[in-house]
């Protein structure tokens, strides 16, 4: 997969934040888990476009890192609300922890091997 793909599916992703956020009752409890899931939800696609363009390979890992911190705050956060079943489509949870736990496991092998190309 290259970086225009990943993004892409970072992109996708976001969207299908978005959507479940949406969906969230408007209660005390829905709005914030909603606040919280987009802002983390949304994040990775952002922060892996800075990535792009990283001043030098160490700034490049930690914002790697950033992305992959965010994912997993996001995955906690779609966890919550699926034990809560504070969401209207099964479907779109699914497909979100799903595609969650992909790009976690795509972000810790970059991190890992961008860090073993620096000690090179």
């Amino acid at each position: 997969m290259n970086k225009f793909e990943l993004e892409e599916r970072l992109i996708n992703f976001a969207v299908l934040i978005i959507e479940i956020a949406n969906e969230l009752p408007n209660t005390k409890v829905g709005n914030h888990l909603s606040g919280q899931l987009v802002r983390s939800g949304t994040s990775p696609a952002l922060n892996y476009g800075e990535a792009q363009s990283g001043e030098s390979r160490k700034d490049f890992i930690h914002k790697i890192k950033v992305v992959l911190k965010e994912l997993r705050e996001t995955f906690v956060c779609l966890k919550i609300i699926h034990r809560t079943k504070l969401y209207k489509s099964e479907k779109n949870i699914q497909e979100a922890l799903k595609e969650n736990n992909e790009l976690i496991s795509i972000f810790v092998k970059s991190a890992e091997t961008a860090q073993k190309n620096m000690k090179k």
